[in-house]
């Protein structure tokens, strides 16, 4: 179908929450649609919207195309007059059922599905690229931020030994708040449900799933390579209290939840954990609920991408770039193929890195404590850097920066002193990342 010579891609929407609706209104802005022909070359209509509530108001816009809500799912993927499948449904399945016959039916499809995508990814490119079609999914991680076009594209020919990032706004904005303001952990996470930026069951953020998803995502790209779900060692931030952001500021550091992909040889490092950045590095300035991914190469030395990494509008921005280059590529009659997953790494264990940490105890303030505390230290091979200690009444806190040592090593000095009478309570235990002696 043509509109003023220019061809008609229809879209068929799975999914209308904040990300669907705001797409929605972009697809449909009256204003916008003449700048968007303009843009892309070709008209794109939106011709099907399926949900699971019809009775849920998903926009207060007057252009909004209520009379295309269904819940037919299923029906829309099947329908012949559909050209691109636009899935944000989220979660694993009816999402990855879904896609998997739109691709098999030789529809595009484009997605902001991080889950589905960390975990069958690759099985979903295969099939695309048999049918000769689209599969495209810059919206499944950081937001509006270009990460996946700049790994796929920008970065194809470079040698990328990390990439590391904030790319979950939920926790960043926790972290900011737990800093700046020194509020507990409970009542950060309070103002952020409050502001919209945290669900009501915010487990899947502040444990560290979500960032996780991400990381196998980039992982696999940055090395053209297949990294499971399994092969991400992943830690939340439910463990960490404002005293000891609080010291770590003092030190010169930032605590940020971190997803890391660090290539090393024939084997690959891909992590999610609280982490204590200089402030001089750049990820150490990147605040409130904003996201920022940190790429290094061997040619290309560090590029950073900072912006909004979540919300609404931003991530619809991200999808409606994929459906652009997908109609594009469907009145070219041509697809993107697949990146080349072809390196086999090993998955490197935790127990074999290296970095400096932070560790803070709570001990009993009396003669010989920190003699014995040391002891321990240095019987496991652990270097202390620099310590701090301040009275807590009957009890004193020791603040310690280590050396850089092996993680096993640190896991067994914690063992060894969680068993000692005079310690009351391990505290903090934060890895150091970026600084030039510690985790490179």
């Amino acid at each position: 179908m043509a509109k003023g010579g220019r061809k008609t891609i229809r879209i068929g929407l799975l999914g209308c929450g904040n990300v669907g609706a705001a797409l929605s209104s972009l697809l449909t802005d009256p204003v916008g649609q003449a700048t968007l022909i303009e843009r892309a070359g070709v008209s794109v209509e939106l011709v099907a919207i399926g949900v699971n509530d019809l009775t849920k108001r998903r926009s207060d816009q007057s252009w909004f195309p209520s009379h295309l809500l269904t819940k037919d799912l299923v029906g829309i993927v099947a329908r012949e007059d559909v050209d691109v499948i636009v899935e944000l449904l989220g979660g694993i399945e009816p999402a990855g059922s879904l896609i998997t016959a739109a691709l098999e039916s030789g529809k595009a499809v484009v997605s902001a599905n991080k889950a589905l995508l960390a975990e069958r990814g690759v099985t979903l490119e295969r099939l695309a690229e048999s049918k000769a079609v689209d599969l495209a999914y810059e919206a499944a991680v950081a937001g509006a931020i270009p990460i996946i076009r700049t790994l796929r594209e920008s970065l194809a020919g470079e040698e990328i030994y990390r990439v590391m990032g904030i790319v979950n706004g939920t926790t960043n904005f926790i972290l900011s708040k737990m800093t700046a303001e020194g509020l507990a952990y409970d009542d950060a996470i309070e103002q952020a449900q409050r502001l919209g930026y945290a669900e009501h069951d915010p487990s899947a953020d502040v444990e560290g799933y979500d960032a996780a998803a991400k990381a196998a995502i980039l992982a696999g790209l940055a090395f053209d390579a297949t990294i499971g779900l399994e092969q991400v060692h992943c830690e939340g931030i439910t463990k960490l209290r404002s005293i000891d952001l609080a010291y770590a500021s003092k030190m010169g550091y930032s605590v940020k939840l971190l997803a890391i992909a660090e290539r090393r040889g024939d084997g690959a490092s891909v992590r999610v954990h609280p982490a204590m950045l200089p402030l001089s590095h750049p990820l150490a300035s990147v605040d409130e609920a904003m996201n920022a991914v940190f790429v290094e190469g061997a040619a290309s030395g560090p590029i950073m991408l900072y912006g909004q990494g979540a919300g609404g509008m931003a991530t619809a921005s991200a999808v409606l770039g994929d459906l652009i280059d997908v109609a594009r590529n469907q009145v070219a009659g041509t697809f993107r193929a697949p990146p080349r997953r072809h390196a086999s790494l090993a998955a490197i264990s935790m127990t074999d890195l290296v970095s400096e940490f932070y560790l803070s105890l709570d001990v009993a303030d009396e003669p010989g404590v920190l003699a014995k505390v040391a002891d321990v230290f240095g019987s496991h091979g652990v270097s202390i850097r620099s310590m701090e200690q301040s009275g807590l009444g009957d009890e004193a806190r020791l603040v310690f920066l280590t050396h850089a040592a092996l993680e096993r090593d640190v896991a067994a000095t914690m063992e060894a002193l969680n068993g000692l009478r005079e310690v009351d309570a391990i505290g903090g235990v934060i890895r150091v990342v970026g600084d030039e002696q510690g985790d490179r």
